[in-house]
């Protein structure tokens, strides 16, 4: 198995290590608070965007999908949900407050270095699979900074918010889970 591959297999359980770190060295201070929540919600609201659109095969262990979504979120940037996701830990990694300032930049770096090792594998495996209509794809959206005019796309999926919430089940429980060990950690409810 090729290490993209890899990478692509683990992502569900690569956050797991920045995230039990960020609650064991937690501090609460509210404006990192706020600021953290805020980012985390926002990543989480790209991600349910994208999932209404892409469906369940964004929870796959397989690069590829069916059809190629060209619309909804993925008419502005092509990596929606990894951008939701890099929102999302590095939000943790704010809202946790640890002693390391540097903490949220450290985390910011890794994802989007992880993102990009799986991003190459996925785009090498959509191009075999769409061909033509993922390079035009590819070279009128970028990968993560958002275009302001939406890609015009030439098979428009329709979104579904009610599978979107179904498939989000295990992302909602993940962040609230976070939320309430850092509660339960920065409130002083452990016996410290």
């Amino acid at each position: 198995m090729t290490f993209p591959r890899l990478l692509f297999k683990i992502r569900g359980f690569a956050p797991l290590p920045w995230l039990l770190g960020g609650l064991y060295f937690a501090r609460f201070k509210p404006l990192p608070a706020v600021i953290g929540l805020i980012m985390m919600t926002g990543g989480e609201l790209i991600r349910l965007w994208g999932v209404s659109y892409a469906g369940g095969m964004t929870r796959t262990r397989n690069v590829g999908g069916n059809f190629l979504v060209t619309n909804g979120p993925f008419a502005f940037i092509r990596n929606p949900l990894y951008t939701g996701n890099i929102l999302i830990y590095t939000g943790a990694a704010v809202l946790a407050n640890v002693p390391l300032a540097w903490f949220p930049l450290v985390v910011l770096a890794w994802f989007s270095l992880q993102y990009q090792v799986i991003i190459r594998a996925e785009e090498a495996r959509l191009t075999e699979l769409f061909g033509g209509e993922y390079t035009r794809y590819s070279l009128a959206v970028p990968r993560f900074i958002p275009n302001l005019k939406p890609y015009q796309s030439e098979n428009p999926v329709t979104p579904n918010l009610r599978k979107a919430f179904r498939s989000e089940r295990s992302t909602f429980l993940a962040f609230g889970l976070f939320l309430i060990l850092y509660i339960v950690k920065t409130q002083g409810l452990t016996s410290n």
